[in-house]
Parts: structure tokens; sequence; C-alpha cells
């Protein structure tokens, strides 16, 4: 019948099956319609629907990260995913202290 088979890199590392990359082809497209919908077709308060779009988007980066970039917690992609996590936390800590600084400058300018 159907053979799933995972192509293996030369560091030894699983690339996947076809089956997985349909499956996280799925999701994505889910995940990307589903927002679509939400904005196009407005039920919901429009607070309610941002925060969905948002938490449906970082559902989308959690499935990209695990069907098409392989990133989990085995061993071979241990240093990959702490480079991920470092990269995700300074830029967080550089968009979340930029908004922090504009912030504080608007207010400062109110006041003057």
């Amino acid at each position: 019948m159907y053979k799933q088979s995972s192509i293996h890199s030369s560091a030894g590392t699983s690339h996947g099956s076809s089956r997985s990359y349909l499956v996280g082809f799925m999701l994505s497209v889910l995940l990307t319609l589903i927002p679509f919908a939400l904005v196009m077709f407005p039920s919901l308060p429009r607070t309610i629907t941002a925060w969905l779009v948002v938490a449906l988007g970082v559902i989308q980066i959690v499935v990209h990260l695990k069907f098409f970039l392989h990133l989990d917690t085995a061993e071979e992609q241990r240093w990959n995913l702490i480079a991920l996590i470092f990269s995700a936390v300074i830029i967080l800590l550089l968009v979340g202290l930029s908004l922090w600084i504009m912030d504080s400058i608007h207010n400062n300018m109110l006041a003057h």
C-alpha cells in the first residue's frame, strides 16, 4: 500500500515524510482561513477577533516549525532550537523596548 519513509540528510536528521508535509500544509491552510473568515465576516467584538488572529498566528508558527522546519526537542535539533529561542528573545526585547521608548516619548511630549 502506501509506504511512509523519512528522508534523512547527511547529518542523520529526518526531513519528514510526504504525509507529514501534507498534514502541515492542511493545518497551515486551516490556520490561515479561520482568521481570514473572522476578519471578512465579523461576528465577534474587534478585540476578541484581534486576539484570536494573534493566537492562531502563534499556533501557525508552531506548525511551521514542527512540520516544515522539523524543529523539536530531539538531540540533533537542540542547538537549532536554542538558536531559535535566543533569536526570538532578542526580537521580543528589541520590539518591546522600542514600543516602551516610543510610548514614553509620546507621554513626555503630551506633558509639555
